[in-house]
């Protein structure tokens, strides 16, 4: 099976995942991996604060998370947009093991060879969200719909 994608220097941030070949909508892209970790074990190892304004940890429920800086895939490359091409989905086990829910990334629309496959990290601090953090989690997405942020409000915003 050819490639569909592969990782190199990208203009949004560090690394990037680009399409080597079309992808359909709704395409199942990839799987999100590496070593799976409690969120303990993941605090005491990075922290709790979101202090770094980077990360390949992905929250995978209420108990685990998928550190993809151990035994992670091309997946960890893919970047944040605000005007995304994929999503990311948590898909649960059917028998109920939290440890065997995946993540996969999925393509919300056509994806044409040579685009970047973006995803909306979706990013909640428990800290107060202060200019600092915001600078820190700095969006470069270049979308017009970009909120020049990685960082979710915590609360909806009223309408």
């Amino acid at each position: 099976m050819p490639r569909r994608f592969v990782a190199r220097r990208s203009p949004i941030h560090g690394n990037g995942v680009f399409a080597v070949d079309t992808i359909a909508r709704g395409e199942e892209v990839v799987e999100y991996k590496g070593k799976l970790l409690t969120h303990a074990e993941a605090d005491e190892l990075y922290g709790d604060g979101g202090e770094t304004g980077h990360t390949f940890l992905f929250t995978l429920n209420d108990e685990y998370i998928i550190d993809a800086n151990q035994g992670g895939n091309s997946a960890r490359w893919i970047n944040h947009s605000c005007a995304p091409n994929c999503r990311a989905l948590v898909e649960e086990n059917a028998d109920g093991d939290r440890r065997r829910d995946k993540v996969v990334i999925e393509a919300l629309r056509k994806i044409k060879p040579g685009e970047e496959l973006t995803y909306d990290y979706g990013i909640v601090l428990d800290a107060p969200y202060t200019p600092r953090l915001k600078k820190l989690w700095q969006c470069l997405c270049g979308s017009p719909k970009c909120t020049g942020t990685l960082l979710k409000p915590k609360r909806p915003r009223a309408a």
